[in-house]
């Protein structure tokens, strides 16, 4: 060995710039899983996280299985004085036993990505998700809620224009309670299903906490994309697609709070809406009753209304005794 290094000093430099490389990365503390990734926080990230580390450590003992072998071959059938080279012509049995285990590895892999594949990409029933229209454009991220009445208003994004950010159907009662934000607000536990659009060029939605990247291309709504959060905390929304020259600063702040905090955000939300709207109707000179203003603020009482009901407000005498 030492002749060999002294003959090749080129392999040396290398073999010492490796070690060179290795150790200090080895003394650094690990944060995240193997592939140096941020830890999850999503169900479905969980999941793929499961996926790669399995397919990871079995990569990792098929090649250090392989190795072993090689290089036992290597020393025992070496060339040696007084051994004869014997010719082998295989042996159906083994061909047969390493063609069959790998394929059922790669069938079971194939299978079980797929399912989660198809489980990351099939979006919650109605009602059991919240839902959040955001639209990119350059170089931020606009984020819309249902107002009060827990339905968010419809929107095409053929509509979509500089007065009409979102693409809102004006005719569409639902959307007049809706309310936006500049940053993405979700309760921890619930599942959020987001409708994905693009205003200008092609963005991309990732998050490398919850394992989620998706493209957010012109003149489509990608409705498909859903995840649910497991522990509160605060992240970052970045966009990966190179989109002009600000692309480094399309950046929005995500939060993930308890229900009961979520309920605190909302509520503030949904009031300063209803103020807005009361607001305008005030410049127009025009009259709306009483009972209308409340609608304006809560819904009535639904056990399956998303955000806060009428229970979660004082009476509306309270809100218009100065009106």
């Amino acid at each position: 060995m030492r002749r060999f290094f002294l003959k090749y000093p080129l392999c040396l430099a290398c073999v010492a710039a490796l070690f060179a490389a290795i150790l200090p990365a080895a003394a650094e503390e690990r944060t995240g899983n193997l592939f140096w990734a941020p830890p999850t926080v999503t169900v479905g990230g969980e999941k793929i996280d499961v996926l790669l580390n399995l397919i990871f450590w079995l990569t990792a003992a098929v090649f250090f299985l392989t190795q072993a072998v090689y290089i036992y071959f290597l020393i025992r059938y070496r060339r040696r004085p007084g051994h004869k080279a014997h010719y082998s012509h295989g042996n159906n049995t083994m061909e047969i036993w390493w063609t069959l285990i790998p394929t059922a590895i790669f069938l079971l892999l194939a299978v079980w990505s797929n399912r989660v594949w198809f489980e990351l990409k099939t979006p919650p029933p109605p009602g059991e998700a919240l839902i959040v229209d955001i639209v990119s454009y350059q170089y931020g991220w606009d984020f819309r809620y249902a107002g009060a009445d827990g339905i968010l208003g419809a929107a095409d994004v053929k509509r979509i224009s500089l007065e009409n950010k979102f693409g809102l159907d004006e005719s569409d009662e639902a959307g007049k309670d809706d309310f936006t934000a500049t940053e993405l607000v979700i309760p921890v536990g619930k599942k959020v299903n987001i409708y994905l659009r693009s205003r200008d060029v092609i963005h991309s939605f990732y998050v490398p906490q919850f394992r989620l990247y998706q493209d957010a291309v012109p003149g489509r709504t990608i409705k498909w994309v859903w995840f649910q959060t497991t522990r509160t905390g605060e992240f970052e929304l970045a966009c990966s697609q190179l989109c002009g020259s600000g692309h480094y600063n399309m950046k929005a702040r995500i939060r993930i709070v308890p229900q009961a905090d979520y309920d605190k955000w909302y509520a503030a939300k949904v009031l300063h809406k209803a103020a807005t709207v009361l607001s305008r109707h005030s410049d127009r000179d025009e009259v709306i009753p009483l009972n209308q203003r409340a609608e304006l603020i809560v819904t009535k009482d639904q056990s399956d209304a998303i955000g806060p009901t009428a229970k979660n407000f004082p009476p509306p005498s309270r809100f218009f005794a100065d009106l």
